[in-house]
């Protein structure tokens, strides 16, 4: 039995629909097992602007330094993407967040359930399998790099920057992880263009040598693009740079059928953010129809990584997939078998996966 402090953010859109159901799954979970969590709530992204005029308030960021884990749920608003000269964002709120816990490795799970290989667009024979858990740097790149216009603003430029030892610390925790997979790593990059690539596969290859029992592959980014969809089963631990993991990982997402389906895991040396890695989605917001089993996963890997409860996590795991054998969607990973009845809403599915828990 154990006390933890957990804070949830629910951020903007869905996330606030999805996170809390996320909360009630991880109460469930300390009631079996007689945990105890205490909750408290912060604003980030547009909510937050909103309410302070920052994206991320000092208070909301002094509670997530103080808690034991952070469940996340999305930030982001229609008016800000179809306004570009804003000075307040609400991406800058997770920006930040990223940048002062020191979360630099995000680990995103992809691994489809058998029951949802038909809700792919990629033939289920090439998807069975499938199972590959990627590393993307968060702190580092184009996203952090001085950025800026010129020539009277008719050019741009956005800088993209690593130093060796962000390159090293993303690596290695990409081969511990190799380590309990199934020993292999593909690292992929842009190295016969980019000089930060170059520094990249330098590093990587240079940490390769403290795990020789590790097999190593380096990969172009449109390579790697390719043989996601060609043949996705070919990768186990990928670890690659910020802007490339963005796109990989959504990319990525439809191998699972979907991005209600995917959790991810923001880790530094301290407290560790748990989030769905769908967006805010305000074309669905407030209709009810939300995925909430990301976020439910996202729950199963915070009490994994973050508190060491292996046993719960994998409940958690296993009540979903109980779920999904039942033949229970949402609306996004529904297909023409699907019987309207087996259709739930954000909360039914929470419901369902609550009663197998």
């Amino acid at each position: 039995m154990a006390t933890k402090n957990i804070l949830i953010v629910p951020g903007d859109g869905i996330g606030q629909e999805v996170t809390a159901v996320g909360k009630k799954v991880l109460d469930a979970i300390a009631a079996k097992f007689g945990h105890t969590f205490h909750y408290d709530e912060a604003l980030i992204g547009h909510v937050a602007i909103e309410a302070t005029g920052e994206a991320l308030p000092a208070e909301s960021l002094e509670k997530m330094r103080k808690s034991d884990a952070v469940l996340f749920g999305a930030v982001g608003h229609p008016k800000y993407d179809n306004d570009p000269s804003a000075k307040v964002r609400p991406e800058q709120g997770l920006l930040k967040m990223r940048k002062e816990l020191g979360l630099y490795a995000n680990l995103r799970p992809i691994k489809l359930f058998d029951e949802l290989l038909s809700a792919s667009s990629i033939k289920p024979e090439i998807l069975r399998g499938a199972d590959i858990l990627f590393f993307r740097e968060l702190t580092g790149d184009i996203y952090f790099g001085e950025k800026g216009r010129k020539n009277d603003g008719d050019t741009a430029f956005d800088v993209a920057e690593y130093s060796r030892f962000e390159v090293e610390r993303i690596g290695r925790k990409a081969f511990e992880a190799a380590r309990t997979r199934k020993k292999k790593l593909c690292s992929v990059d842009k190295a016969n263009v980019l000089e930060t690539s170059r520094l990249w596969r330098e590093v990587i290859q240079k940490l390769a040598l403290e795990y020789p029992d590790v097999e190593v592959e380096h990969q172009f980014v449109d390579s790697t693009a390719m043989m996601l969809i060609k043949n996705p089963c070919r990768f186990d631990v990928v670890v690659t740079a910020n802007l490339f993991g963005d796109i990989l990982t959504d990319e990525a997402s439809q191998i699972a059928g979907s991005m209600g389906m995917l959790a991810s895991a923001s880790i530094g040396d301290g407290t560790g953010v748990y989030e769905p890695i769908h967006g805010s989605a305000h074309d669905i917001t407030g209709k009810g129809i939300a995925n909430p089993l990301a976020s439910i996963l996202s729950a199963a890997l915070l009490l994994d990584i973050s508190f060491g409860m292996k046993e719960e996590s994998e409940l958690i795991i296993s009540a979903v997939d109980q779920v999904l054998k039942q033949g229970f969607r949402t609306v996004d990973i529904a297909d023409a078998s699907t019987k309207p009845e087996q259709i739930l809403g954000t909360d039914a599915m929470g419901a369902a996966v609550l009663k197998f828990i």
